[in-house]
């Protein structure tokens, strides 16, 4: 049986009468038996035989069962004090609760959700707690899926054994013709099962965790494939190789007091990248975070070609950009990141590090792109210095090739400037 007893006794003159409030909580047997189909609670000899609460004549106790929901429509009040003597400690409750987050599957939210609002407000009335609503933020995860392959006779054929030859699915053992079918939820009926076990110890469990992460957004099903995790790997070595190269270069001077436009422009891209990072995984966009910090390992990567000996600002620069990335990358591959941040020289662990801090005018781009009009109709775009002046603005956008075809010889009347917005040309 599941789930946990109803209070009720049944009795053939007074109905359907609670059990009382001494006898709580109904303790379930201990000895019952499973090898015959049905309930086992109402096959126990004993269990159910008792005598009414209410006029003392022989009655028998409710054998159904709740659902399992119910039992744990309250846990996370009950997780605020763990070791109370009673269901739970109220100034305990009003510290922790209502939870933060809470990720699960779409399926809870007509079962396990519905169920933790109705206790959560029936748990205010008993006085057990002072709150409504037990979670203030939901976010539904999605599903790892995988193809699946079926023998002629229908049978399901677990991924490692399907191969393909000539083009054409096959066993890899018999040879027989395989049928490809859909990506679909892994199921051990379907056996599109992908033991974790076997890709840990081939990539590593951060590989594996980066995959998940970067592949899709969180909320949607995410398709597990060969490529997907091998592109993981390869990003894993490639960053390896990148925090080698720069700790190669020594461990760098004092902040330089000026900055060379190579090492301004890699400072730039990380610290954006810093910004978006923190704020993704905030969001649990875990998948765009991923992207900046390919971004970042791109600019690193890039400012740093067979160079043997960098300008000092730079090597400073790709210090300051590995040790970010590393910090961003930590949250995903936490091991991975150790190994880094040691390597790096540091002594404490990455993971006890505060999250760093970006610079805000590094944010600040040192050009903006105007879109310009000619009488009120879109015609071009000018992308020009932010601190240009009014007059540098008109004379540009009246070279741009857009306007000059728009105006086709006609003189112009006007230009209007609205600074760090738009340029209007009325002919």
């Amino acid at each position: 049986y599941w789930g946990c007893p109803i209070p009720v006794i049944h009795c053939q003159t007074c109905g359907a009468v609670p059990v009382p409030k001494q006898d709580l909580p109904v303790t379930l047997p201990d000895d019952v038996t499973f090898d015959q189909p049905g309930n086992p609670l109402d096959r126990h000899p004993t269990w159910k035989h008792v005598d009414c609460p209410s006029c003392g004549a022989k009655a028998l106790r409710e054998t159904d069962t709740f659902d399992t929901f119910i039992d744990s429509s309250w846990y996370f009040a009950r997780f605020c004090s763990p070791h109370a003597d009673t269901p739970v400690d109220l100034a305990a409750a009003d510290r922790f609760l209502p939870v933060d987050q809470y990720i699960g599957g779409i399926e809870h939210a007509i079962l396990h959700l519905l169920y933790s609002r109705f206790f959560m407000r029936a748990m205010k009335k008993t006085g057990h707690a002072n709150i409504d609503e037990p979670f203030a933020s939901l976010f539904t995860q999605g599903m790892v899926i995988h193809e699946t392959f079926r023998k002629k006779s229908g049978e399901w054929v677990e991924p490692g054994y399907a191969v393909q030859r000539d083009g054409e699915w096959v066993h890899k053992d018999s040879g027989e013709a395989l049928t490809l079918g859909p990506a679909e939820k892994m199921s051990k009926s379907k056996k599109n099962v992908v033991d974790p076990e076997a890709i840990i110890a081939q990539y590593g469990a951060d590989t594996a965790r980066w995959f998940m992460l970067s592949d899709t957004p969180p909320e949607r099903d995410i398709e597990w494939t060969e490529s997907g995790i091998d592109g993981a790997w390869r990003f894993v070595q490639r960053l390896w190789r990148l925090v080698h190269q720069v700790t190669g270069f020594g461990a760098g001077d004092e902040k330089p007091a000026a900055f060379g436009q190579e090492a301004t422009e890699l400072r730039r891209v990380v610290h954006k990248a810093l910004r978006n990072v923190g704020e993704d995984i905030e969001k649990l966009r875990f998948n765009r975070a991923i992207a900046h910090i390919y971004e970042s390992a791109n600019a690193l990567s890039a400012a740093l070609p067979d160079k043997v000996a960098p300008a000092p600002d730079l090597i400073w620069a790709a210090r300051e950009a590995t040790a970010m990335i590393i910090q961003m990358a930590a949250p995903m591959m936490p091991h991975f990141a150790e190994e880094c941040w040691r390597l790096l020289g540091n002594e404490e662990l990455v993971a006890f590090t505060a999250w760093p801090d970006y610079d805000q005018a590094l944010l600040v781009e040192d050009t903006i792109l105007l879109p310009v009009q000619v009488n009120g109709k879109k015609r071009d775009e000018l992308v020009i210095a932010r601190d240009a002046a009014t007059g540098e603005i008109e004379k540009a956008a009246l070279a741009l090739d857009g306007v000059v075809r728009a105006l086709a010889g006609s003189p112009v009347r006007k230009v209007i400037v609205v600074p760090g917005r738009i340029v209007n040309v009325v002919a």
